[in-house]
């Protein structure tokens, strides 16, 4: 039997054929026009992507790097900061706001879980500079409620910054940047915009550009305030990486070309997608008898745990043996225990019919369950008519 590669990973995912062949052919000098031009279009091109009147910057690292930035442009040492953590994601805030010296106050939930409200209510006290979470915890299949979480911060906080982590959320989540009074928020070229690694982007509030003249933690590479003087130029502080740029703008095309030339309805478009995709694999992990992980699932990727007494190693194996599919393990002291199918990327529903069907496979091989052969697939498929319904009533 034929094998085809196939990423079913909440980052790297499958990659757009367009950005791959920009990608390839791209090779203009950053300080020419011609890149100047790219570069000026791609940042007008992310602010409607986000959908934010913010200035966005657009840096040659991994998402860490921008979660980084966030922490050592918007702290000083000593600073309190609340950090809400339900996952791997979470705890690298932590890690990465103590390394900055910052008084770290952590609101922890157990995995797969997400927050109560009133309990981050009575965190963010006025002495809070910053709090920070993520949109969608992907190493656990979690989504929190950014808007909910905003809401408390605005009114509770004073001075209090924002801080989101959309690595995975971004094109997969639908999110009111201005309107819920985000600060800064953070994605990753190799998540929602079909690319390789290699970008990570933000949107700064100009409340946030304000405390940056304020703070003092030791920055160079990651200085926003030089990224942001150069782009206002054209330009960028560094050498950027041009060809993924060229990447990134044929990525935004194909979402225009989505909202049929208008691109804010392209990235909805991309986030209904998601949010279908996401439906339809829980609804068949169900109709296979398995359990989602998370009490609140995002539509990133969905978390399933093993079934009792099966390593969910032993489903990644035989994926990748069986199919040269490749899925998630858990990450951690998860590892063992759960497996991630991700519905981002450049990805639809024929993706998710080929991964469901495949699971039943799986399942078959690895379990001593019996596995009625299209139970998945037929949940999957009741979802996508329903769906299917309602997008034909509503023309």
């Amino acid at each position: 039997m034929l094998h085809k590669n196939r990423l079913f990973t909440p980052g790297p995912t499958p990659l757009l054929p367009a950005a791959q062949t920009a990608m390839a052919s791209f090779t203009a000098h950053h300080r020419t026009a011609d890149f100047k031009a790219l570069f000026q279009r791609v940042l007008a091109d992310m602010k409607e992507f986000i959908g934010t009147k913010n200035d966005v910057l657009v840096l040659a690292c991994s998402g860490t790097g921008v979660m980084e930035a966030s922490v050592s442009n918007l702290t000083s040492p000593g600073d309190k900061v609340l950090v809400l953590t339900a996952g791997k994601f979470g705890e690298r805030w932590t890690g990465l706001a103590k390394a900055f010296g910052c008084n770290v106050d952590v609101l922890s939930v157990p995995y797969g879980e997400t927050f109560l409200l009133e309990n981050i209510r009575a965190r963010v006290t006025p002495d809070v500079r910053a709090v920070f979470v993520q949109a969608t915890e992907s190493s656990t299949g979690a989504r929190h409620d950014v808007q909910g979480i905003a809401k408390i911060v605005r009114t509770q906080g004073n001075d209090t910054l924002l801080v989101v982590d959309a690595i995975t959320g971004l094109g997969t989540t639908h999110l009111d940047v201005d309107g819920w009074g985000v600060d800064v928020i953070i994605g990753g070229s190799q998540k929602a915009l079909m690319m390789p690694p290699g970008l990570a982007y933000c949107a700064v509030s100009e409340r946030a550009w304000k405390r940056m003249d304020a703070t003092t933690s030791p920055r160079f590479y990651f200085d926003l305030r030089k990224e942001r003087k150069s782009a206002a130029k054209g330009e960028t502080a560094y050498t950027p990486a041009t060809s993924l740029f060229a990447a990134l703008g044929a990525a935004l095309e194909f979402v225009r070309g989505m909202g049929k030339g208008d691109l804010a309805k392209g990235r909805e478009e991309l986030v209904n997608n998601a949010e279908l995709c996401a439906e339809m694999t829980r609804a068949g992990a169900k109709a296979l008898g398995l359990k989602l992980y998370s009490s609140a699932p995002a539509a990133a990727l969905t978390a399933i745990s093993a079934p009792d007494g099966v390593d969910s190693g032993k489903i990644v194996k035989e994926f990748r043996e069986s199919f040269d599919a490749v899925v998630a393990n858990g990450q951690g002291e998860m590892k063992g225990k759960l497996f991630r199918i991700a519905h981002i990327g450049y990805y639809d529903y024929l993706d998710t019919i080929g991964i469901l069907g495949a699971l039943e496979h799986v399942l078959a091989r690895v379990t001593d369950r019996s596995v009625e052969y299209g139970a998945s697939v037929r949940a999957a498929q009741q979802v996508y008519a329903r769906s299917h319904d309602v997008a034909l009533a509503a023309r």
